[in-house]
């Protein structure tokens, strides 16, 4: 069955864009939302009658095209349109007043990944907070979790938020952009018009496991390539906190479990597969070696592992990506004890905690990974407490 998303039901349906008729709309978007046919939502909802009167861009940009963290993107006009596009990564992240004030309706139509730390997630509480404080409209143009319902990792500690940590919620949230609207709006009792446009025919855990087949996968943010890296970047994604290399700089990046130039990654599987060998299920891992053109370990020549969560190697519900990524820090210091993993840089504007520890939203992997005494099940324990309590606060949420 195919499956429409939020955006091509507004434009298909008269009665749902009715009530925006005689209202200034704005849309939230990127290079990923796009109609079935492909166009552009902002050139479409223009075409179909629509008072678009201003456009946001999320981090990396409404054309998708600032590369790293921490890269900015400036407020523009835009050239066929004329009307203003504001960016929510540049001098600031949450809108103001001013930028509330150019339109009624605001049309979330973000693709997300399903990962706590995908910065789109809060860039929607922020702006549900803000469409509150000045008595705005929120409607979500509902889109797939490619990574489906599966959820995984600790819940954010209170004290730890961030803007790559939004609520207590853990990193693999298994929520639609549509159904984390209505969490957060119970969460921090927001008084906000809200309402998702909802797909049809979607299924989170069916044909495709998130990703209905029907669709073309277009990168959300440079570096979300395809469906694979969406599955895998629930742990990936923590390598942006170490030394190790994420593959950025080469074709495949947050798609390897790790690369370095001076450690052996036959080795690392070899201890993987020893201290915890369920948490590789799901999923094949193949050595692999590159080169980075940029970043990290640019010019040098890295030893790795390449994630394949696809094709037959692909198990939806056993493939636990945090799990693995952990699993392969805690290998890698096991074999290299004095190794440097955690990387002490500026990380999405928090200056004093370790990066690692504001991915993951408190210290606990952190320091499961350095203690040698810590064993899989202590890791274990914690997360699947978690995660049972998310998906019990959820539940009245799903849509789907």
């Amino acid at each position: 069955m195919s499956v429409a998303f939020g955006i091509d039901r507004l434009l298909d349906d008269a009665a749902l864009r009715k009530p925006l008729e005689g209202r200034r709309v704005a849309l939230i978007a990127h290079p990923a939302s796009v109609t079935a046919s492909l166009t552009h939502s902002l050139d479409a909802l223009v075409a179909a009658g629509l008072n678009v009167s201003s456009a946001f861009g999320p981090q990396h940009g409404l054309k998708g095209d600032k590369q790293d963290n921490m890269v900015e993107t400036a407020d523009e006009t835009d050239p066929h349109y004329g009307i203003p596009v504001f960016s929510l990564y540049g001098e600031v992240r949450r809108p103001t007043g001013q930028m509330i004030s150019s339109a009624d309706v605001f049309l979330f139509d973000l693709q997300d990944l399903g990962c706590r730390i995908y910065t789109f997630v809060t860039t929607l509480l922020y702006l549900l907070e803000e469409a509150a404080k000045y008595g705005k409209s929120v409607w979500v143009l509902d889109r797939p979790n490619p990574a489906g319902r599966p959820v995984e990792g600790t819940l954010l500690l209170p004290g730890n938020e961030s803007f790559v940590g939004a609520a207590p919620m853990p990193m693999r949230h298994g929520l639609t952009m549509g159904e984390m609207g209505h969490w957060f709006i119970e969460h921090f009792g927001l008084d906000v018009d809200y309402r998702v446009i909802e797909m049809e025919g979607w299924k989170p855990d069916g044909d495709g496991h998130g990703w209905p087949r029907n669709r073309v996968w277009i990168n959300p943010s440079p570096n979300a390539a395809n469906v694979n890296m969406a599955r895998a970047y629930a742990g990936t994604v923590m390598l942006e906190g170490t030394t190790l290399s994420e593959g950025r700089g080469t074709t495949r990046p947050l798609e390897v479990l790790f690369g370095a130039p001076v450690i052996d990654a036959k080795a690392v599987l070899n201890e993987m597969r020893k201290v915890a060998p369920n948490w590789l299920e799901g999923c094949a891992l193949r050595e692999c070696w590159f080169e980075p053109t940029f970043h990290k370990h640019a010019g040098k020549l890295c030893n790795g592992l390449m994630i394949h969560a696809e094709g037959p190697f692909y198990q939806h519900h056993s493939f636990k990506p945090w799990r693995l990524q952990a699993l392969a820090f805690k290998a890698i210091r096991t074999l290299y004890p004095d190794y440097e993993i955690w990387r002490d840089f500026p990380y999405e504007y928090e200056l004093e905690r370790l990066a690692i520890d504001v991915i993951n939203a408190g210290p606990s992997l952190r320091e499961w990974v350095d203690d040698a005494a810590a064993r899989p099940d202590d890791l274990d324990r914690i997360a699947s407490r978690d995660e049972l309590a998310w998906r019990q606060t959820i539940k009245q949420h799903l849509l789907y």
